[in-house]
């Protein structure tokens, strides 16, 4: 099943349901106003979205067309957004450019950061950048919403309250991270809102892609029209998001409309080491502070540049069919003011 919100002048948007191959979509109103609302009471209702999804393939419904430019991130306000870091690759690029050794427990207790869910940015929405100092930078990731979790839900129990996966572009300013990680207490200015796929899918549209609580698919991520990263979300991962869901839910329950994302998706090279541009035949990157340290390791500097106003990315990921599975995130940046 696809789900999806389309704008309606509201802050949460209309639900509706989207066909397999994203081209139609029918009014789930009837069903639940929202997304939100539809998993506040899942049990109940997923089974008449799943008929309406049934309709809809069968085109036995009204139906329209589905443009992905009108729909909002699929919660377009959510009660919670964590996000961890289930690819340690990225981390001990970061660290390794800084001279830093990855403390061993990363290994085994995964980060996670608390952002901002009162806004979400939609998927075709430009990205505003206060100034280029900032060193504004996307981060493609996956992300897991979630059913109401339970404190202390062991990670095997966390697998069964995943509801949707979706993309993510978890913007970041790479330029106000280190001052604000200098005050010991996290993010808040370096991480503005974050914008999700179009569309939002149940685990079992991804058929055998889906296992072990991964999509075994490439995250596909452009920058200015040209290919920039493939990399693998189901390969080099050191936790899964079942692993990060129980994480989050050590000392606290967590609410319905949760969102978990995964962290920048990040592969090894072939040797075991960094990888390669997809231009050299590599996965690529996700985000463009891990070609930056692999250049600042390489070379003593880093060479690329991080977005600046007029600067594209797209992110997006396809079945093995080459069909888009979520839609595409597709965002400028552009000045803000």
């Amino acid at each position: 099943m696809k789900l999806a919100t389309l704008k309606d002048g509201t802050r949460d948007g209309r639900l509706v349901v989207v066909s397999k191959d994203l081209t139609r979509y029918s009014d789930a109103g009837h069903i639940a106003p929202t997304l939100q609302a539809a998993l506040d009471d899942w049990e109940r209702i997923a089974p008449s979205l799943e008929v309406l999804a049934r309709d809809v393939e069968h085109e036995t419904v009204p139906c329209g067309r589905f443009h992905e430019r009108e729909a909002m991130s699929p919660l377009p306000r959510a009660y919670q957004w964590a996000d961890g870091s289930a690819y340690i690759n990225h981390v001990e690029l970061v660290r390794k450019a800084r001279g830093a050794e990855v403390p061993d427990s990363f290994y085994h207790d995964p980060l996670m950061y608390q952002g901002g869910s009162d806004h979400f940015l939609n998927p075709r929405e430009d990205i505003p950048l206060g100034d280029v100092a900032w060193g504004c930078d996307m981060e493609g990731e996956v992300a897991a919403i979630t059913d109401d979790v339970p404190m202390g839900t062991s990670a095997a129990d966390a697998a069964g309250h995943i509801r949707l996966l979706m993309l993510v572009n978890d913007v970041s300013l790479r330029g106000l991270i280190p001052g604000e990680l200098a005050k010991g207490f996290g993010f808040f200015q370096s991480k503005p809102a974050s914008a999700f796929s179009p569309v939002a899918v149940t685990p079992d549209e991804l058929g055998d892609a889906w296992a072990d609580c991964l999509i075994h698919l490439p995250l596909m991520v452009d920058l200015n029209g040209q290919p920039f990263g493939r990399a693998n979300a189901g390969a080099d991962a050191t936790f899964n998001l079942a692993q990060l869901i129980a994480h989050a839910a050590k000392t606290r329950k967590l609410g319905a409309g949760s969102v978990i994302g995964t962290g920048t998706i990040s592969n090894k090279g072939a040797d075991g080491g960094a990888g390669k541009p997809v231009a050299e035949g590599g996965a690529g990157y996700s985000c463009i502070a891990e070609i930056r340290m692999i250049e600042t390791i390489r070379d003593g500097a880093p060479s690329t540049r991080f977005m600046q106003p007029g600067d594209t990315v797209r992110i997006e990921m396809r079945d093995a069919a080459g069909h888009s599975i979520f839609g595409a995130i597709e965002q400028a940046v552009v000045a803000a003011g």
